[in-house]
């Protein structure tokens, strides 16, 4: 999730479309969250770990 909105964040900066932009920030953001509580050891999506 991180990496395609790394991908939406450059995708959207060079092609100048907003839209783009925002939803790649808002992944990153939902990314790294999961990213964080999977590495507390908290059940993310009924999982021990997220990938």
């Amino acid at each position: 999730m991180i990496i395609l909105g790394v991908i939406l964040l450059v995708v959207g900066l060079v092609a100048g479309i907003s839209i783009l932009w925002t939803i790649g920030i808002v992944l990153v953001a939902i990314g790294i969250v999961l990213w964080i509580l999977g590495a507390a050891g908290h059940a993310v999506g009924g999982r021990r770990h997220y990938w």
